[in-house]
């Protein structure tokens, strides 16, 4: 059986406060990513106070997205160039050096969303994660991140 804990539950408790992903963040949004093949994904399903207007998803809460699930696929990807598993020492943790967002349109509120991550550079403390957000099927925002290793 697969392991079923995502990327953002092997984050140590020190680091593990993140509002966006922070398993140890109560009132956080518990972002929780997953490797799919050579992707990475993360479905969450928006609240209805997460509203820009009425209808439709706030970009905020996109950007969140975005970034809380390419710094967890950072972490993947690092592991995974080092050939070990998640849960062995020393733990990689990676947080945003530059975040970039376009949106493509309007997001809709109800959908539930499905992030697809993409490495795109893995290279010494930084990992490049291209990100795409879909809702019923259409990419409504697309983003990169530029992640860095936690010394």
């Amino acid at each position: 059986m697969p392991d079923e804990r995502a990327f953002q539950d092997y984050y140590p408790d020190d680091v593990a406060h993140c509002y966006g992903c922070g398993r140890l963040n109560e009132k956080g949004l518990h972002v929780r990513s997953f490797w799919d093949g050579d992707e990475t994904v993360c479905r969450y399903l928006p609240a209805p106070h997460h509203t820009a207007l009425p209808g439709f998803v706030y970009g905020g809460l996109i950007a969140s997205l975005i970034d809380c699930h390419a710094t967890g696929s950072a972490a993947a990807a690092g592991y995974r160039a080092q050939g070990r598993a998640m849960d062995t020492e020393p733990a990689l943790r990676y947080v945003t050096a530059a975040l970039k967002v376009d949106y493509l349109a309007p997001t809709p509120l109800g959908p539930e969303l499905e992030l697809r991550g993409t490495i795109k550079e893995v290279k010494g403390r930084k990992v490049v994660v291209a990100v795409s957000v879909r809702a019923n099927g259409i990419e409504t925002a697309k983003g990169e991140v530029v992640a860095v290793r936690l010394a």
